[in-house]
């Protein structure tokens, strides 16, 4: 559970570093840059951690690597929907099925 706990907060994270710049579209490219860089060294305090310990404590590289991809689709849905007032559409309902089937199949046989 730590593990996806860190996860969930990298995710908000980066999602913030990577998308946030977009609510201020006169904001300067190089200042979107430095800023998401700035919030990105946030998210990796968080990122780095979870896949050690949660490797150290017996999930594999894929499956740390899907369950972040799984968590980075549900906050950015969220995000999505909240900040950019993005509807929630049969496309991210879609995206997120197959990353769960993915899942399946990485988790399958553990």
């Amino acid at each position: 559970m730590l593990t996806v706990a860190l996860l969930i907060i990298s995710n908000i994270f980066m999602t913030i570093a990577w998308y946030g710049n977009l609510k201020f579209p006169q904001m300067p490219v190089i200042a979107a840059i430095f800023i998401g860089w700035g919030i990105a060294l946030i998210e990796y305090s968080f990122a780095v951690p979870a896949n050690r310990f949660g490797y150290a404590h017996g999930f594999s590289g894929g499956q740390l690597k899907i369950i972040q991809e799984i968590i980075t689709l549900s906050v950015f849905a969220i995000f999505a929907a909240v900040v950019l007032k993005e509807p929630i559409g049969w496309r991210y309902l879609g995206a997120f099925a197959c990353v769960a089937g993915a899942a399946a199949f990485m988790f399958a046989g553990r």
